[in-house]
């Protein structure tokens, strides 16, 4: 891999270094950012963003979407071919390929769970791309947990069923344990007892083959409890309530989308 560089160090940009065994160059406007990433070995601080663009091939961007436009003009300007990763919600391919000035450019949708490098990644690469980078992009998102390449018109949806539905599953942890407070088991340890039920479906589901329709219709024996409780989810909607959830998230994601275009847009007008 190329000489690595990291623009912004906040949540996910020290997740992402933090995550690499290669060496890698850091920078960030803010000092306190930098701090946590202090005496790690493979992870040297570069004093200026000049510094770090001077001294990089391939550049990680991992700034706000807010603030990634004020800074086009200094990264479009760097000299020598860089190739560019971007990590900013909401900012399209074609968008960076406008304000970089460059077909060199993979877009990176990491999940919360990269700082525990277990994230669900959606990966998408312009059209000319070239392979070495989309392979290096692969590797750095491998190395903070599982990488899927999709056609970037499906990132909203994609944050309907991983970005945002961490939360959803969340929440159904939560209201399993306080099901399970409501029939006499404290709270920490229901919780527990949920959490390791969550790990045993997830080895479930990555070990068989089959549908997972199939796999819950074997957990339900005739006249049993659980089929007692799935009647329950479906007299609630569940599903139904599911489906919902991952439309609006979906729904919000290509409306703030559609925002960031528009307000892009306006400031090239003014």
């Amino acid at each position: 891999m190329s000489q690595l560089g990291i623009i912004g160090c906040g949540t996910m940009g020290s997740a992402i270094a933090l995550s690499l065994k290669c060496k890698v160059l850091v920078y960030d406007s803010l000092a306190e950012q930098l701090k946590k990433l202090e005496g790690q070995q493979h992870i040297t601080i570069a004093s200026s963003l000049e510094e770090l663009l001077a001294q990089s091939d391939t550049i990680i961007l991992a700034v706000k979407p807010q603030i990634l436009p004020s800074l086009y003009s200094t990264l479009r300007s760097a000299k020598g071919e860089k190739r560019w990763i971007s990590i900013a919600a909401g900012i399209s391919l074609a968008q960076l390929s406008e304000g970089l000035q460059s077909k060199e450019i993979v877009r990176l949708m990491p999940n919360i769970a990269a700082a525990k490098r277990a994230s669900v990644t959606a990966l998408a690469a312009t059209e000319k791309c070239s392979s070495f980078l989309i392979r290096d992009a692969n590797e750095i998102a491998s190395s903070f947990g599982a990488v899927f390449a999709l056609d970037e018109k499906l990132f909203s949806a994609f944050i309907g069923i991983s970005g945002s539905a961490i939360a959803y599953m969340l929440q159904f942890v939560h209201a399993l344990s306080m099901g399970g407070v409501a029939e006499g088991i404290a709270y920490p340890l229901a919780k527990e007892i949920v959490t390791q039920t969550l790990v045993s479906t997830t080895a479930m589901l990555a070990d068989e083959k089959a549908h997972p329709m199939e796999l819950a219709s074997s957990v339900c024996s005739a006249g049993g409890t659980t089929i007692e409780g799935v009647a329950a989810l479906a007299n609630g909607a569940f599903e139904a309530t599911v489906i919902d959830a991952v439309r609006a998230a979906s729904e919000k994601s290509r409306i703030m989308e559609a925002e960031a275009l528009d307000h892009r847009k306006n400031e090239d007008k003014e």
